[in-house]
């Protein structure tokens, strides 16, 4: 009935940010993980992520991982590697080591965190224009394309 403008514009940021790909708690998967949309982890993970959107790790979800770069990332379960997103959240069960560098932290009592926190003001998380996340293997494919046909006459 009653809510304070805070809450209000924290629910529609959360709407904003969805989980649009589920890896459930049977699967193992090894690569990279990129684009835009939102991805739930309750799996085992190994590899990149560079995602303009949501990472949740949930709480069966485990990630090995060099360095997670996505607008927000939510930790329920465990991640080894560095972090850097607009926002990083840990919850009571999250487990992280590894370094943060964040505009935003919040950790809830019990979260545990080895690692160091950077606090930043203006974030730039290496994503670049989200065309070009799939433009740039397009172009090049369509460029050795051009010179094998040109080789072949």
């Amino acid at each position: 009935m009653f809510r304070r403008k805070d809450d209000i514009s924290a629910t529609s940021e959360k709407l904003s940010e969805r989980v649009d790909s589920v890896f459930g708690p049977g699967i193992a998967w090894q690569g990279q993980i990129s684009g835009t949309g939102g991805i739930r982890i309750e799996g085992a993970f190994d590899g990149e992520i560079a995602l303009r959107g949501l990472v949740v790790i949930g709480e069966r979800g485990r990630v090995t991982c060099e360095h997670i770069r996505a607008m927000t990332v939510i930790v329920a379960g465990s991640v080894k590697g560095d972090i850097t997103a607009n926002k990083v959240e840990i919850t009571r069960t999250g487990r992280v080591w590894g370094d943060v560098v964040t505009m935003s932290f919040s950790t809830q009592e019990g979260a545990f965190l080895r690692g160091k926190i950077t606090m930043e003001e203006d974030l730039d998380l290496g994503l670049g224009p989200v065309a070009e996340l799939g433009e740039e293997v397009v172009s090049e494919d369509i460029a050795e394309e051009g010179e094998q046909s040109q080789e072949g006459t």
